[in-house]
């Protein structure tokens, strides 16, 4: 089951024309990952304090496939795709919410992330913690 989290469209996300700038799709997948994260109870910045490491986004795959606009409600979703020792791979979409709460949301954009886990301090790739691949699987 995918994770969801509500995202509304303002002035700030837009272009003149009032379409949503291509790169924020970016920011919205960030903030679903982070919310998802946060979800399971692993807060980043605890993470990196209590474990010592962090996520990074070492890949991103995207696809645009609708554009969204001024005032539209979109839903950000995130899922564990794969996973390995030292990364994982989210697989994530942007829907536009309907008005009606029986149709179907319609699809934006889709992508995947891949996120490394690295030591905070030095920054170099390490193994992810089981007991996070566990929280996370």
């Amino acid at each position: 089951m995918d994770f969801e989290f509500p995202i509304r469209m303002y002035w700030e996300d837009t272009d003149a024309g009032g379409i949503v700038f291509y790169a924020n799709y970016l920011k919205f997948m960030e903030r679903g990952r982070t919310e998802w994260l946060r979800s399971l109870g692993l807060e980043q910045q605890r993470l990196r304090e209590q474990v010592g490491g962090m996520f990074v986004v070492s890949e991103a795959h995207i696809k645009y496939l609708q554009p969204a606009r001024l005032d539209d409600e979109l839903i950000v979703t995130a899922a564990l795709q794969e996973a390995g020792r030292a990364s994982m791979q989210i697989a994530q979409r942007v829907l536009l919410k309907q008005k009606q709460p029986t149709d179907t949301p319609q699809l934006l954009c889709e992508g995947t992330i891949r996120i490394g886990w690295v030591d905070a301090l030095s920054m170099r790739p390490a193994r992810i913690p089981q007991s996070l691949i566990q929280t996370i699987s």
